[in-house]
């Protein structure tokens, strides 16, 4: 089944589910991004200049037999190219990474805690979006009071905020005031986080995929931990982006269109919320940001 889209707030359209790469090797990255278009149908690609596999996800696309722009490819600035000089130098060298003359969408990775510094670069992304080379803008971590911002701002919002979000950790204040202003929510660690490689003080191991109400819930519906969660995602109206380098994995998290969680299950997983996050809050983190 053809994945479902969104429709941004930019008109552009995403489809809902797609391939993260995070932790992945140019290598790596190379090989699942061209499976995940030839075999497994993914459409829908992200990846950020601090993963540094931009050039990896280039080579899968031309790779594969997919045009280019039945594609969606995202990518990010990172904190320390934030500015608005800086991130237009940096939105370049992404483009040229990735061997594209345009993003589908590109973002802000963090809201640094200079609010100066985020307003710039924020000015930076508009003035990509009005040269063409990146179809939406959007940021990532940035919470209501990051975003009401660049409400009070005035001129473009973002069209997606990306967050750590899974069912421990809902979102339900940032998915509010995203619904309020026309912004999609995207979900980073959508599955919980991989098992020990987390960061930040309040790292934790994954102990979604072992849940027992997950669990029980995929067993009903014959599917595994991952999709259940995927499809709680999907539900929610959320975009999702699991990753994985390996093809059945790649294979399975889009393998979650023929069935639907019922009202129960969506029930029982709500009861699952408790706030345990990967990495640290954005506000307690300013990594890499401009000396």
């Amino acid at each position: 089944m053809t994945t479902p889209s969104i429709t941004l707030s930019s008109g552009t359209v995403i489809p809902q589910l797609g391939l993260g790469v995070w932790q992945a090797t140019n290598a790596q990255t190379e090989r699942a991004v061209r499976f995940a278009l030839d075999e497994a149908g993914y459409r829908h690609l992200d990846t950020a200049s601090t993963y540094e596999n931009e050039e990896g996800v280039g080579r899968g696309i031309a790779r594969s037999s997919v045009p280019r722009e039945d594609i969606f490819v995202t990518t990010k600035l990172w904190n320390s190219d934030q500015g608005y000089e800086p991130a237009l130098a940096a939105f370049d060298a992404s483009l040229s990474r990735l061997g594209l003359d345009y993003v589908d969408m590109y973002l802000v990775h963090w809201p640094l805690l200079d609010r100066n510094i985020r307003l710039r670069t924020w000015d930076a992304l508009e003035t990509i979006a009005a040269s063409g080379r990146a179809k939406a803008i959007g940021v990532c971590n940035f919470e209501p009071h990051h975003l009401q911002d660049l409400v009070d701002r005035g001129g473009a919002l973002p069209v997606v905020d990306q967050v750590e979000l899974n069912p421990h950790l809902p979102q339900h204040a940032i998915r509010d005031f995203a619904a309020l202003h026309g912004i999609a929510v995207e979900s980073w660690s959508p599955l919980g986080g991989t098992s020990n490689s987390g960061w930040g003080p309040a790292s934790k191991p994954n102990t979604l995929l072992n849940d027992p109400v997950i669990t029980r819930i995929g067993e009903q519906h014959g599917k595994s931990p991952a999709q259940v969660l995927i499809r709680w995602h999907l539900q929610n109206g959320l975009i999702v982006i699991p990753k994985s380098t390996h093809d059945d994995r790649i294979a399975q998290n889009i393998d979650v269109f023929d069935f639907e969680l019922t009202d129960q299950d969506l029930t029982d997983i709500a009861a699952l919320e408790n706030g345990d996050r990967v990495g640290l809050h954005p506000d307690e983190m300013n990594l890499g940001a401009p000396a």
